[in-house]
């Protein structure tokens, strides 16, 4: 009987470097997660708060132009007319803490700063939570459950690789969610400006956004991908993800109320005196009622908050306060960067024993 030569053939393809199979890996969850309308439609929906910023930053310049802020005018003076986006932008101002006596570049900055972190910190870390929430648990539940890790691992691949490719998927979703549309509200407040040159004098904030969005993403996603790794069911890593969130801030506002009653309580005034206080404030230039969610998104004023390590949202909005230089206490920034510090390294160590275990088994 002849013999054949069954020996093996060379490999004639391009070779990539060893690095690439994260991205194939990153690149492929994408794909397979933008299929999903409800992920389209969260993207979409987490948007829409956009458009309401967008509009603070042109009532704000509307109010420069028309020299009702900073040194151009003394903003809210009595007997103002209450009513023109220039005056919104007034009352705006005054709502963010700019003083009267700054002048126009630094209140710009003031202003332009803390909507910037309100939009981060209000609207835009909830929307995110839900939304990794829906995508994260079956990144490494599903491999597990089909046993994906005898495709992945008989290649070469590692423990970081296969980590760095997963968390790539959840760290671009999270830049379509903040990094896009804050460095969006930016351009958008340096068109409706006076003057191009204001994108000189503000570079530094899509940096700062893109830092906070990095502090938000590495604890976040470390966490949503360690509660992946350690079940095989999808739900389970999914409710594992919201009871974390909703604890904390069932815990910090727990505590927080606590102190503030054992502080000093006052009865809240009812709707009709806050109504009657907001046009009181703004004849008299005070932060009316309906702006003070704003002032408290963008830590106006705020005293040091003790409880937020406890509440992954509140510890993640002192630290990008902390990056956008509107918190520079240590009682406050510390306990909140060990925090989120802690449950991402414990997250690691949890990821980098459980993706490859049953490969060693």
């Amino acid at each position: 009987m002849p013999l054949h030569d069954v020996g093996y053939r060379p490999w004639r393809g391009d070779l990539r470097p060893r690095g690439a199979a994260a991205a194939v890996i990153a690149s492929t969850g994408i794909r397979l997660a933008w299929k999903s309308q409800w992920l389209r439609r969260a993207v979409l929906f987490a948007w829409s708060p956009a458009l309401l910023f967008a509009g603070g930053f042109f009532a704000f310049e509307q109010a420069v132009d028309e020299r009702l802020v900073a040194s151009e005018g003394g903003g809210l003076r009595a007997g103002r007319a209450l009513d023109g986006p220039g005056m919104l932008g007034a009352v705006l101002a005054d709502a963010l803490g700019a003083s009267p006596d700054a002048d126009v570049g630094e209140t710009r900055r003031i202003v332009w700063s803390r909507l910037l972190l309100a939009f981060m910190r209000a609207p835009q870390a909830l929307l995110l939570a839900v939304v990794i929430g829906l995508v994260a648990p079956p990144l490494v539940a599903a491999d597990l459950r089909a046993k994906a890790w005898l495709v992945y691992f008989t290649r070469p691949l590692g423990r970081g690789e296969y980590i760095l490719g997963k968390a790539a998927v959840l760290a671009a979703i999270v830049a379509m969610i903040t990094v896009v549309p804050a460095v969006t509200l930016w351009l958008v407040g340096v068109l409706v400006s006076p003057s191009l040159t204001v994108a000189a004098a503000t570079w530094d904030l899509p940096v700062r956004v893109a830092l906070a969005t990095a502090a938000l993403t590495v604890p976040t996603v470390l966490l949503a991908l360690a509660y992946s790794s350690l079940t095989t069911e999808s739900r389970i890593a999914a409710f594992a993800w919201f009871a974390t969130w909703v604890a904390g801030w069932i815990a910090h506002g727990a505590l927080t109320g606590a102190d503030m009653a054992a502080a000093a309580g006052r009865p809240h005034a009812s709707a009709a005196a806050d109504r009657f206080d907001d046009l009181e404030a703004m004849a008299d230039g005070r932060t009316p009622q309906r702006f003070r969610w704003l002032a408290t998104a963008a830590g106006i004023g705020a005293p040091v908050d003790r409880w937020a390590w406890l509440s992954p949202y509140h510890a993640l909005g002192v630290v990008q306060a902390g990056i956008f230089g509107l918190e520079k206490r240590p009682a406050a920034l510390l306990p909140s960067c060990l925090s989120l510090a802690a449950m991402a390294l414990l997250s690691l160590i949890v990821l980098g024993a459980r993706v490859d275990a049953p490969a060693r088994a």
